[in-house]
């Protein structure tokens, strides 16, 4: 199990359509017989970072790498995979480890053909510790993957494997009951291998950069500006049902700017939070759709405040999140109380919720909080203790800390919070160095499975920035993972107990809330893609009526 960062994000959803500055090119008529333009603005809540697969590690990045690069497997209407690059669904062995794709005939945009090695190359990529991946894990799932991410096996041993042009061969190190769903992510899609090579070490770093397989191209982008576009791929195999010609993208990270723009109607799409949200709510522009994301706090256990377990209780039992949720977020979102959300994965056996059987780990409980804080002072020896929480500059995130700064320092006496808000890919690197106290993120899984919340806060997991490390919650990962891989109840059953060590017992996470997309649209934009998990938003099926 090694390093994997799953989709660490700052806002409910990753682009916002917005149609900026004039009319919305999406209303040009010339006259009752002229087409609608299939053309729309939108905005990204937060610059990109990478167009590079193996890098990434925010869903402003993942969103815009799967407009335009797709997988075996791409989602449909309703969220369900089904067949992309992939010509049929996979022969599959006796003992369920060994997969068998035949690929359809689909070009790059710059002519190549798309072949096997093409996703030897990328899912390679993502595991040699030589490409500097934080991702490598998500390549465990195949033979020899940790081996070879940890340096520990040549690459040839890797189960990735072309047999030739159109035949790619996936052996698993384990069975695992999710693969279609995983093969959707992005970290798995391909690159054009030849293309790649050639620009080396530059890939991805540019729209132009890569190229494309998917629906769209990307051009505009120079690697530190925040306006994008994307245009139709003439070359994609599925071109005659994408209807959307252009997309341009602009960051706007406030809500207030997508809010005025939309009343002034220079709008489609915009996104909503706080007064805002409640604002609009009851109006017919007004919808609000649940996420699997989750809002949380991340303690840096290397430092001796955050390092003390009544420290990290203390935080977590002194939030009021419900209050938080309905009168600061106001979109729908809810308190949560356990790493995994509600309505995302059900017990096999009586099909009761993960998280309606693991009940609440870490609820609001005054008394309990104080109680702890007390204990954490005379432990460290302090009667006031100061601290920094880090989070990204967008409006979503630097509301959160903001009240968790007042409610914190109002609850637990003697504690001092300073607030440090940078842009997301600042706040990565300040991360991954190590360099903070507590840090508020919100992060949304690749699949609907229990382990894409879990596997990341083992040891060595792309989550676990702050070192936590625990041998019981280990153990219990990788069993669910290995031994318990094709015993579906007591995978389960190590799962449940897992949450409870990480959650309950060492607090070293503390969610905060399970998001929701709260949104104003007009009616003429119509069948753009969001999802529960994964990349946020998708506009292959999108058009303007």
């Amino acid at each position: 199990m090694k390093k994997i960062s799953k989709l660490l994000v700052v806002s409910s959803l990753a682009l916002i359509l917005v149609a900026c500055g004039g009319t919305n090119s999406s209303n040009k008529k010339t006259s009752s017989n002229t087409k609608v333009e299939q053309k729309i603005n939108v905005t990204s809540s937060g610059s990109l970072t990478t167009l590079d697969s193996a890098l990434y590690d925010d869903v402003y990045s993942s969103d815009n790498i799967g407009q335009a690069i797709e997988g075996l497997y791409r989602l449909d209407k309703n969220n369900e995979p089904e067949l992309g690059i992939a010509a049929a669904e996979p022969t599959v062995s006796s003992d369920k480890t060994v997969y068998t794709f035949k690929l359809r005939d689909a070009k790059w945009s710059n002519g190549d053909p798309v072949v096997a090695d093409d996703f030897v190359y990328a899912f390679q990529n993502v595991a040699d510790p030589s490409y500097g991946s934080q991702n490598s894990d998500s390549m465990d799932v195949f033979k020899n993957g940790a081996a070879f991410s940890s340096g520990n096996a040549d690459k040839s041993t890797f189960g990735v494997k072309a047999l030739d042009d159109k035949t790619l061969e996936l052996t698993l190190e384990h069975p695992i009951t999710y693969l279609k769903k995983l093969l959707t992510g992005t970290r798995f899609l391909p690159k054009d291998a030849k293309f790649a090579q050639k620009v080396g070490k530059k890939y991805g770093t540019s729209a132009d950069t890569i190229v494309s397989n998917g629906p769209f191209l990307i051009s505009g982008w120079n690697g530190t500006n925040d306006s994008w576009t994307l245009t139709k791929n003439k070359n994609y195999w599925d071109a005659k049902n994408v209807k959307m010609e252009e997309v341009k993208v602009d960051v706007v990270k406030e809500v207030a700017t997508g809010v005025n723009l939309f009343d002034s109607g220079k709008t489609n799409f915009t996104v909503l939070t706080d007064e805002y949200a409640k604002q609009k709510q009851g109006s017919a522009e007004y919808h609000s759709v649940p996420k699997s994301l989750i809002g949380y706090l991340n303690f840096n256990f290397k430092r001796e405040t955050t390092g003390n377990v009544h420290f990290r209780k203390a935080i977590a039992q002194a939030i009021d999140k419900k209050s938080f949720a309905q009168n600061v977020l106001a979109d729908g979102s809810t308190a949560l109380n356990g790493l995994v959300p509600t309505n995302f994965a059900k017990d096999p056996n009586n099909k009761n919720e993960f998280r309606t059987e693991n009940g609440n780990l870490s609820s609001y409980n005054l008394k309990e909080a104080k109680a702890e804080w007390k204990k954490a002072k005379a432990e460290l020896g302090k009667e006031k203790v100061t601290i920094e929480i880090l989070s990204a500059d967008t409006s979503i995130a630097k509301k959160t800390v903001e009240f968790l700064q007042g409610e914190l320092e109002k609850n637990l006496s003697g504690l001092s919070i300073n607030v440090r808000s940078v842009p997301i890919g600042q706040r990565l690197d300040l991360n991954r160095a190590g360099d903070y106290d507590v840090f508020f993120g919100t992060w949304t899984p690749d699949y609907a499975d229990p382990i894409n919340f879990l596997q990341p806060y083992t040891t060595t997991g792309g989550l676990n920035f702050g070192k936590y490390s625990n041998t019981a919650y280990d153990d219990a990962i990788n069993q669910a993972m290995t031994t318990y891989a094709t015993e579906p109840e007591k995978r389960w059953d190590t799962m449940l107990a897992a949450e409870k060590i990480m959650i309950k017992e060492d607090a070293a996470v503390v969610p905060v809330y399970q998001g929701a997309i709260a949104y104003l649209k007009t009616s003429d934009v119509k069948d753009i893609q969001t999802f529960p998990f994964g990349r946020s938003v998708s506009y292959r099926l999108s058009y303007v009526k």
